[in-house]
């Protein structure tokens, strides 16, 4: 197996920046600096700044009929299937199976966001009516105020043709607040904050219902496991 697609599969990163990382001689083989297009043994161990990359476990193949990860997004990546566009989260990832996004996180966001090879479940998770929490942690220009807070939590706002729902909102620190959304419209937060005559300077996704980004680095990625699929989708018992 090459070098860059062992990094890949054991989701610490994208081929392309696996690439990158061993150019800037960052990653060793059994303690020597590896090169590009380096070929594995089964017992080679891999280290990125000295940090050993274990192989990632087998996903229960017999159990799994499609493809269900986990992505820290930086910002600059693209939520778009389309292979066109530079900086797309499909290249970005470069996963060997076909995959799609569940749901968008605008290329100025950073943060968790789901992908699968399964069609039949987005809607599942998107629609508002199903009530999956998605969580963020915003940074604003201005001190968050008890009246913001309050407004952002009461919902009603008007956007795309709708209206926002109430959701759950609480401040961190003089600038920054968490806010659990149930909706998923067009860059909603921002909009939301804009109504109140803020602007959004960072915006991170922490959750997704069940599924904590956790330790996941930027550009890392990750499969769900069997516990975390059967709290996303409770009413299936094939994945």
């Amino acid at each position: 197996m090459r070098l860059n697609k062992y990094l890949s599969e054991a989701g610490f990163c994208s081929r392309r920046e696996a690439d990158r990382l061993i150019g800037e001689g960052r990653v060793t083989v059994n303690g020597l600096r590896a090169r590009i297009g380096a070929e594995l043994g089964e017992e080679d161990v891999v280290a990125v700044d000295g940090q050993t990359v274990a192989r990632r476990a087998a996903a229960a193949p017999h159990r799994r009929r499609h493809v269900y990860i986990a992505y820290h997004k930086p910002v600059g990546i693209t939520c778009t299937t389309e292979q066109d566009v530079k900086g797309n989260i499909i290249e970005a990832i470069g996963h060997e199976q076909r995959i799609f996004p569940i749901g968008r996180l605008d290329k100025d966001s950073e943060g968790l966001i789901l992908l699968t090879s399964n069609g039949d479940i987005v809607n599942e998770i998107l629609r508002a009516e199903n009530s999956k929490e998605k969580e963020y942690l915003v940074g604003v220009n201005k001190d968050v105020s008890p009246e913001f807070l309050r407004g952002m939590a009461r919902g009603g706002i008007p956007m795309h043709g709708t209206k926002t729902l109430p959701c759950k909102v609480s401040k961190l620190g003089p600038v920054g607040f968490r806010i659990v959304l149930t909706q998923g419209l067009n860059r909603q937060i921002r909009l939301m904050c804009t109504h109140f005559g803020y602007r959004v300077k960072r915006l991170f996704r922490s959750r997704i219902v069940n599924i904590q980004i956790g330790r996941l680095k930027p550009g890392q990625w990750r499969n769900l496991t069997d516990a975390e699929l059967r709290g996303l989708l409770p009413n299936r018992t094939e994945w």
